[in-house]
């Protein structure tokens, strides 16, 4: 790992993993995206298991603390709560942090919808979300073939992030 003159790391890694079980009757967003789907993801929040996960693998790499800490479910304020408002707090800690995103890997594994159709939409807004382009935004999506897991969608994440260069 190379490092700057005040010995804090010029690159670091972040990884994160969310899960939720589907549930009818809500809205589906996946990546800050609103998929047609008959059931959307359970959660205190909006349940958008990408960025939840992106925002915990931005919170690691800085070793702040996770999405649980900062916006606990017992807290009736995060009840239905844009998931958006949760990476922008992490970017926010990240760039205070001196550091930028360079880029994000990201896997979801759910048995429906199918995400290709969806896929470049959900990289755009991840990438106008982080401040970087979309061909810095890789998404995989898979299904649970053998886990029985079609009830649940899961995302895992992994963002490189760069020290930024002082304006001096």
């Amino acid at each position: 790992m190379s490092t700057t003159d005040d010995r804090r790391p010029t690159t670091r890694i972040g990884y994160g993993f969310d899960s939720h079980e589907f549930r009818a009757g809500i809205p589906l967003k996946i990546g800050g995206v609103t998929l047609e789907h008959d059931q959307g993801l359970g959660g205190h929040s909006d349940g958008d298991v990408l960025l939840h996960a992106i925002t915990d693998a931005l919170l690691g790499a800085i070793a702040a603390p996770d999405i649980g800490a900062l916006f606990p479910p017992s807290d009736p304020k995060w009840k239905g709560a844009d998931s958006v408002i949760f990476l922008r707090e992490a970017l926010k800690r990240v760039h205070e942090a001196g550091y930028s995103v360079g880029n994000v890997d990201a896997s979801l594994i759910l048995a429906a919808p199918k995400i290709g159709p969806h896929s470049s939409a959900i990289r755009t807004r991840v990438a106008e979300l982080l401040g970087i382009t979309r061909e810095c935004v890789g998404l995989k999506a898979k299904t649970p073939e053998g886990l029985n897991l079609d009830h649940a969608a899961i995302a895992h994440a992994v963002v490189l992030l760069e020290k930024r260069l002082s304006s001096s």
